[in-house]
């Protein structure tokens, strides 16, 4: 009977892990449609960023590169048994996030308030700015639940299992930020001008 139930469990688990994939790789599919339609539309002639891109955006990069390897400890440690090691940069990792956000709404900010660039602004390519950075805060936003859920799931009496299978979502969906956030900053720059 409970090889049975750890059977259902490790089938259930496949599924919700195969779901996280197939998510990951729709959200990779929207960023290359936002991409693409950026290179269409600033393809025209004058229809560039021509715009530094802000200081803010370079510090929120180094901030989810260094939250990512926070997050493989954190990983790494849930494997090794090391549970206080785990919590510890499971909160880092969220701090972390959550420093990312608030560094990417101040970039926001600086781009609309100090340098004069608004998402209605007749250049729209510049609106894709805020649509790269409003898209991935969303999925920042899903991302620090993901990473407070698998937080919460340590300080509950688990199976190891479980506890390995929520920080394997958490480590996917993180690092995939990571990822995209880079691309996008390095697209970003390179089409600044």
């Amino acid at each position: 009977m409970m090889a049975q139930i750890q059977q259902e469990d490790k089938l259930n688990l496949g599924a919700k892990k195969f779901s996280m994939w197939i998510f990951v790789f729709v959200s990779f599919m929207l960023f290359a449609a936002f991409s693409s339609g950026f290179i269409v539309y600033s393809g025209g002639k004058g229809h560039g960023l021509n715009v530094q891109m802000p200081q803010a955006f370079l510090y929120s990069t180094l901030v989810i590169m260094l939250s990512s390897v926070t997050m493989f400890i954190a990983s790494r440690s849930a494997k090794q048994l090391k549970f206080g090691k785990q919590q510890l940069y499971l909160w880092i990792t969220v701090f972390l996030g959550m420093a990312f956000f608030a560094l990417q709404i101040y970039a926001c900010y600086v781009l609309t308030y100090k340098m004069q660039i608004y998402f209605t602004d007749p250049n729209a390519s510049r609106s894709f700015v805020f649509v790269f950075c409003g898209i991935h805060l969303l999925h920042v936003f899903a991302g620090l639940l993901v990473l407070i859920n698998a937080l919460i799931a340590t300080y509950r009496n688990i199976p190891q299992v479980k506890n390995i299978f929520k920080m394997e979502m958490a480590s996917i969906f993180w690092h995939f930020l990571d990822i995209i956030w880079i691309y996008l900053y390095v697209f970003l720059l390179l089409n600044q001008n």
